[in-house]
């Protein structure tokens, strides 16, 4: 049996935490930092988890990525 091939812009943007939730980085987070206000640049730091209505189109884009359960 071949293996698949994983989705390289999806492998590139979504990662997985310890607990195996899926991650991403949040979007308008990269230029034009300067008219933006601090307040919404805020908003936009850090990591976000993908909910679980996009779990099988996740399994579909990446069939590899480790996850528990």
């Amino acid at each position: 049996m071949p293996k698949i091939k994983s989705h390289k812009a999806a492998q590139k943007r979504i990662g997985v935490t310890g607990s195996g939730k899926a991650v991403r980085v949040r979007a308008w987070r990269g230029h034009h930092l300067e008219i933006k206000s601090s307040r919404r640049t805020r908003r936009y730091a850090g990591k976000s988890t993908l909910g679980t209505e996009h779990a099988r189109q996740v399994q579909r884009l990446l069939p590899y990525l480790k996850k528990n359960g």
